[in-house]
């Protein structure tokens, strides 16, 4: 595609190619590692997003399908990559509790302080939902505990407002 050129638009298409689209972002829901890891080898680019800016690494990681998200990650998806939430997959199984997923991530480039544009990293979102080892191993990674998020919010801040006593007691020792 041109730099300048828009993609098309989706009442464009024909049937057929919605549908392989559609087949497409369940392989990553479902983890169908074989069927994705097939298309990824034909050439079907590892950061193909859907209508929220989900990547197909994101939606591997939220619904737990470790060898999916390996595949992705192979094939050069990025780890990075923000849905239009502004939530990158780290901060998504943060949310989730997938400690495996956090690594896996984290060893393949997620940076443990990326933060949306509502200032939330993935730390925030461990602290949030009561998520203690990852929020130990963000902290392992360089996460800083005493980073804000748009509304001046820490992440002990924020696991003391959701009753998170176990992540708040463990960021409070770091104070």
């Amino acid at each position: 595609m041109q730099p300048d050129r828009q993609p098309p638009d989706a009442h464009s298409l024909d049937e057929d190619t919605l549908a392989f689209v559609r087949r497409v972002f369940r392989h990553a829901r479902s983890g169908d590692t074989a069927d994705l890891a097939g298309l990824l080898d034909q050439g079907l680019p590892p950061n193909l997003r859907n209508e929220r800016g989900d990547s197909l690494l994101m939606l591997a990681c939220y619904h737990g399908h470790h060898a999916t998200a390996r595949v992705l990650l192979a094939h050069g998806a990025d780890p990075e990559l923000m849905n239009d939430a502004g939530q990158t997959p780290l901060a998504g199984v943060a949310f989730k509790g997938d400690l495996a997923l956090a690594a896996l991530l984290l060893e393949h480039g997620a940076q443990p302080d990326t933060a949306g544009p509502g200032g939330k990293d993935a730390l925030m979102f461990a602290a949030m939902f009561n998520r203690v080892e990852i929020a130990r191993l963000l902290l392992a990674r360089g996460a800083d505990p005493g980073t804000r998020d748009a509304d001046g919010v820490s992440a002990l801040e924020a696991a003391r407002r959701m009753g998170a006593q176990d992540t708040a007691a463990l960021l409070a020792g770091l104070a």
